[in-house]
């Protein structure tokens, strides 16, 4: 399934807010992903649309789930059941928690689980 310009145009400003609320600069972003500042800046500005190899090292380096772009993307259904863990889904759908808390948790979660 490939995404529509509208998807990717609400993704856009999406990536540069979680940016801003992970406190990094486009360089440090830069050097976390391995991806160009000036090109992470165009992707931000919605001038450019990522690979999904490049949204998915956005993603990690974000603390976002990159299934989760991806099904902003219109990449992949979101009721795949492949496509989401129950506890990956369960954080990012809690009402109570705010979207650093959910980075935080979801960072925490897989760091816990990348071992087994």
């Amino acid at each position: 399934m490939v995404g529509d310009k509208d998807d990717w145009a609400t993704l856009a400003p999406f990536l540069r807010a979680q940016r801003q609320m992970a406190r990094l600069s486009l360089r440090a972003l830069s050097q976390m992903t391995g991806v160009s500042d000036s090109y992470l800046s165009q992707v931000e500005r919605g001038l450019h649309q990522p690979s999904p190899e490049v949204l998915k090292a956005m993603a990690g380096a974000l603390g976002v789930s990159a299934t989760t772009l991806y099904e902003r993307m219109g990449w992949i259904e979101a009721d795949e059941p492949e496509a989401r863990e129950g506890v990956e889904l369960a954080i990012e759908r809690d009402p109570r928690l705010t979207e650093a808390k959910k980075a935080a948790l979801l960072t925490m979660y897989r760091v816990l689980v990348a071992d087994d």
